[in-house]
Parts: C-alpha cells; sequence; structure tokens
C-alpha cells in the first residue's frame, strides 16, 4: 500500500469522505487521491516521492506557479510580524490599491476569506441596493456553496430552482432564477416575466466550472444591456478569470463592465483570500460605512494580503500573450494526439486555460458540456497520472497553465499523451 493510500484510509475515519473539499475524493475518476508532500514551481512531489507536472494548480490561483520566490519571501516576512491581528494593516491598504488600479469595474474593495463569502456577500450588497430579492444565474456555473447558490434547474427555462443538496430550504432559492449558460433569449425571458423582482445576474464571465466554456458573442454585453434596461445589478464572478484572463481579468479581456465583482485565491497568491468590489456607490453601503452588514475577523489576514501584493506586483510586469501562445500550442498538439487515436475532442481555450472535453461538440452550456465522455475522462487521468501528469479529477473541470511551466513541463505532457492507451 502506498503512502497516499495509507493516509487516505486514515483521513477516511476523521474527515468526512476522507477530504475537506469534496472533488478531492477522486471519486469520478475511480481512483484515491494523493496527498502532496510539497510543490514547487509547475510540479507537485507526493508523499510517494513522485512528481508530477501539475495542471490543477491549485484549481486555478497559483498562476505564478508553486513556491514562488517572492511570494514565499512575503509570506514568511509577515509570519515573523505575527499571523493575525484583527485588525488593520498596511499591506491590506496596498492590496487594495492593487485591485482598484488593476481592475475596470472596481472603485472600491473589501477583502473576505474565500469565493464563498465573496458572492454570498455581493449577492446581500445587490438585493439591499436594489431592494428586490430575485437573483438570475446560469446553470452549471458555480458560485460558491451559499444556499442561494445551490439551485438545479428544472424542466422550463425559467422555471423556480429546488435545493440543489439536502439542507437547503426550497424557501432559501425560490428567487434563484436559472437559464442555460450563453442563452441570451432564455435570460430576457425572465426578465419579461420577473423583471421588477430581479436584484441581480451573477455569472461567471469565462464559464469555469463545467469545463471551459467561453461566452459567445453578445452574450456578455447582453447581460449588460438587460440589467441597464431594468436598473439590475450585473456581478462577474471572477474567482477563476480574475488576473488570469489578463491583468484586468474577464472584464478587461472583453470590455464588459460590471456593476460588482468577486474575486478569489489568486489575490491571495493562493491562500485563503477572496474578495468583492464594484462601484463607489454600491459598495458605500457597506458596514460600517453604510448599512449593509458584512464581516470577517480574519478578512485583511497579514499573510494572505502579503502574498497577494507580491503575486499582483509580479503580473504586473508578466507577459501574458507569450503565456497564451504557449498553452494554445500545449492545448492544440493535446488534442490533435487524442484525435489520432480516434477519439471525439472538442478543446476550449484561451489564456492560460484549457479544457478537453471528450465529445464531438459544440459546448456551449451545462446540458452539451454533459454529453462528454466521463468514462474516457476517467482513463485519460489515470493515463496521464501513470505519465507523471496532474489533471483535475473531474471531467468539468478547467486545466490550468502558469509562468512556471517550462518547455521540458510541456514535453512531459505531451509524451504521456502519445503513451495512454485509452
Amino acid at each position: 500500500m502506498s503512502r497516499s493510500d495509507e493516509l487516505f484510509a486514515q483521513a477516511q475515519q476523521l474527515i468526512p469522505g476522507g477530504v475537506n473539499s469534496p472533488v478531492r475524493a477522486c471519486r469520478s475518476v475511480g481512483t484515491s487521491p494523493l496527498f502532496i508532500e510539497s510543490a514547487k514551481d509547475a510540479r507537485l512531489l507526493t508523499v510517494d516521492d513522485e512528481w508530477l507536472v501539475d495542471y490543477v494548480m491549485s484549481w486555478g490561483p497559483m498562476l505564478l506557479g508553486h513556491a514562488h520566490p517572492s511570494v514565499t519571501a512575503a509570506v514568511v516576512a509577515a509570519a515573523g510580524r505575527g499571523t493575525s491581528y484583527g485588525a488593520p494593516c498596511t499591506c491590506e491598504v496596498d492590496l487594495a490599491r492593487a485591485v482598484v488600479d488593476a481592475v475596470p469595474s472596481v472603485e472600491m474593495v473589501r477583502m473576505v476569506n474565500s469565493g464563498t463569502e465573496a458572492t454570498m456577500s455581493a449577492l446581500r450588497l445587490a438585493r439591499a441596493v436594489t431592494g428586490r430579492t430575485k437573483v438570475v444565474k446560469f446553470k452549471g456555473c458555480y458560485h460558491g456553496h451559499s444556499d442561494p447558490f445551490l439551485a438545479e434547474a428544472g424542466s422550463g427555462l425559467a422555471t423556480l430552482s429546488i435545493p440543489g443538496t439536502p439542507g437547503v430550504p426550497a424557501s432559501t432559492v425560490a428567487d434563484t432564477l436559472l437559464a442555460p449558460y450563453n442563452d441570451l433569449e432564455a435570460t430576457a425571458e425572465l426578465f419579461k416575466a420577473s423583471g421588477e423582482e430581479i436584484a441581480c445576474v451573477i455569472v461567471e464571465p469565462m464559464a469555469g466550472n463545467m469545463g471551459l466554456i467561453l461566452p459567445e458573442p453578445g452574450f456578455l454585453e447582453g447581460l449588460r444591456e438587460l440589467c441597464d434596461k431594468y436598473e439590475s445589478l450585473l456581478i462577474f464572478d471572477e474567482v477563476i478569470t480574475g488576473f488570469r484572463l489578463s491583468f484586468g481579468g474577464a472584464q478587461g479581456r472583453f470590455g464588459i463592465v460590471p456593476d460588482l465583482t468577486c474575486l478569489g485565491k489568486i489575490i491571495g497568491g493562493g491562500l485563503p483570500v477572496g474578495a468583492y468590489g464594484g462601484k463607489r456607490k454600491y459598495m458605500e453601503r457597506i458596514s460600517p460605512c453604510g448599512d449593509v452588514y458584512q464581516a470577517g475577523t480574519l478578512s485583511g489576514n497579514p499573510l494572505a494580503m502579503a502574498a497577494g501584493l507580491a503575486t499582483l506586483t509580479a503580473l504586473k510586469s508578466a507577459d501574458y500573450g507569450a503565456l497564451e501562445a504557449r498553452t494554445k500550442a500545449l492545448a492544440d498538439e493535446l488534442a490533435a494526439i487524442l484525435r489520432g487515436k480516434g477519439l471525439p475532442v472538442t478543446l476550449h481555450c484561451i489564456a492560460s486555460a484549457f479544457t478537453i472535453f471528450f465529445t464531438e461538440g459544440p459546448v456551449r452550456n451545462f446540458d452539451e458540456a454533459k454529453k462528454a465522455d466521463t468514462e474516457l475522462y476517467a482513463r485519460y487521468f489515470a493515463a496521464m497520472r501513470k505519465g507523471g501528469v496532474n489533471l483535475a479529477p473531474s471531467a468539468f473541470e478547467v486545466s490550468f497553465t502558469s509562468f512556471a511551466h517550462s518547455g521540458e513541463d510541456f514535453e512531459i505532457t505531451l509524451e504521456a499523451a502519445r503513451k495512454a492507451e485509452l
């Protein structure tokens, strides 16, 4: 038995499912998780002394790579000054300024501890600003595990949501309206029926939780127009896309300015952190400036703030264009290798992110993403792991590259794909 297997057996007696976040259990790919000893640049070292080229990158935030020297130095220095104050620190002001300067829509920002906190707080703010209760979200988009967002679509395009997990009362999600991603017509129908009650639309400007799905031309623009017409707020969930699609995030790349933006762990260099921000007139409603209460004892934690500032400082001068070109070349060659094996492949790629769907496509929304062959993905996952490559243990996730991925890392990846018996 491997050391990972031993640890997983112990963990299952102590932690629900043996993991602290469900997908890590690797059940959908028919295997057990690998326990990690350390990570450096684009590679992970398991407790069994095996190095793997990593394309999970802590589910996205490690854009600079693991253990980046400037980020590590910032965290070590901050830890030497104390790990938590429960009081303001200089670094949170500096990081807030860096976020405001970088993200087009953000005039003020509030630090929180996770992407889930960011989205739930942004929703509360939108409801307070508009005096309305309903929220439009898109099937297959994930906005954290707070109750209003754990909803499944019914059989109709304008169907009210039902609980997506036991423990969420139907009344909690009764105001959550669902439409298919990239379906502007269905969204317009929701507004036609309930526009005076809709506080906001929340959307991943590039879907990243049903695999990578790009917004079709006019989709984001149409959402902006609908929100303007009905005086609802547009919220971009940029927990995945923020500082990855461009230094200004998806909104900087696509040129669409939302009213509120949610950010995640990339602004903490991978440490537990999140943020929400937007137009000053909305953010000034947040307590203690205004009447909308939101708090967090560890918000603005000095370790996370220091790591985030070091990360954004490095990214500000990074060559995003070069990384995008390298990522596209890798993804194109991977897809060609798999197609050469006679497999159905649809490739989606943008910036430093890509997804290979094992289906002929097109893949424009969650229903089409679910047509992908998940059993084939499980075999692909296992073959790539055997070849020294770490992929997400789910067919509906995104592969991420980083500025630390080398030509050797990419060649190991391609060779693993060539040898894969699928």
